[in-house]
This record gives C-alpha cells, structure tokens and sequence, in this order.
C-alpha cells in the first residue's frame, strides 16, 4: 500500500463515524445507514483516483452518501418487494405464438370464404362500415350485405370449427395461469 494510499484510507475511516451520523439522520433506521455507509465506503475506494489529496475528504464522502441514496431511493420506486414470491407467481401472459397461429388460421379460413362474403365481412368486421355503407360500397341492398355478412360469420365458424365464446381467448392450459393474473 502506498503512502497516498494509507493517507487516503485514514482520511476516510476518520469519517465513518460523521457518515454513519449522517446516514442515520437521513434514513431512522440503523441496519439501512450502516448499508448506505457500506456502499458509500466501497464507492470511495473504487473511486479513489477521483479524490485529491489535501482537498475536503468528509465533504466528498458525504456526497457519495447522498447521491447514493437518492439513487436506491429512484431504484426503489420501480421495484416492488417479493420477498414471498407472490407477485412473480401472479405474472402471466399468454404465449404470443397462440395469437399468431389464430391469425394464420382465420387467414386460411378467410381465403375460403366466397369473394362477395369476403368482401361483406371485410367491410363491416373489420373495417368498421355500417351495413348502410358496406351496401353502398359494393352497389347491393342492404338485406343483400346483411345476408352476406351473416353467412360469412357462419362459414367462418364452421371452418374454424368454433362453437361460442368459450372458444375464444386461452385454451384450457393457459387459461388457469392467466387468469391469476388478473385477480386482485
């Protein structure tokens, strides 16, 4: 160790006991400012280089004390204690390939409509057109274009093979896992 060195480490320990004051009036909580003390130490010493000699050692120290704790302080207000392991196990999402399969199944089904159904589905699922619209647009009557898009749904279902609204959504192994994550 060289002599910067030994100086540097009195200089410091010298200022414990004025670090560990004031981390105790900044925090209340012995246990917390012995760790925030702790971190700032091994901040220092990491960060030795940084310091000159013969300037204000506890001045410098003290502001390692506070930047650190206002660092702890913003990491602990994106984190949430754990410690149980309940909201991990609350976590869940629903596999993104299941979405995507459905989308190429309701594609293939879609391709398989005939085109005027296409067409009337097209425009008032998923375009959001009013059956007036979708009539208009296509030049037919609007039982014409209700027919249409009714037989389209009714096509879409058999093809896919879905029966009601239990179909939709996560299947039976999923559903359990997500709808845990939902329960408050």
């Amino acid at each position: 160790m060289t002599s910067e060195e030994s100086s540097f480490k009195r200089e410091m320990l010298a200022a414990l006991p004025s670090l560990r004051a004031f981390a105790m009036s900044l925090i209340g909580r012995h246990d917390r400012a012995d760790d925030l003390v702790q971190d700032t130490i091994m901040k220092a010493w990491a960060k030795q280089d940084h310091f000159e000699m013969g300037t204000n050692m506890k001045a410098w120290l003290f502001t390692i004390l506070r930047n650190e704790l206002y660092s702890q302080m913003r990491k602990r207000g994106r984190e949430v204690q754990d410690s149980d392991g309940y909201f991990t196990e609350a976590l869940a999402q629903h596999p993104s390939q299941y979405g995507s399969l459905d989308l190429q199944d309701f594609k293939r089904a879609l391709e398989m409509l005939p085109p005027d159904q296409r067409e009337a589905i097209i425009l008032v699922g998923a375009s959001g057109f009013s059956y007036e619209e979708a009539a208009e647009i296509c030049g037919c009557a609007l039982g014409t274009i209700k027919s249409r898009v009714n037989r389209a749904r009714q096509r879409l279902q058999d093809i896919l093979q879905v029966t009601g609204e239990s179909e939709y959504g996560p299947d039976a192994t999923s559903a359990p896992i997500i709808s845990r994550s939902f329960v408050s």
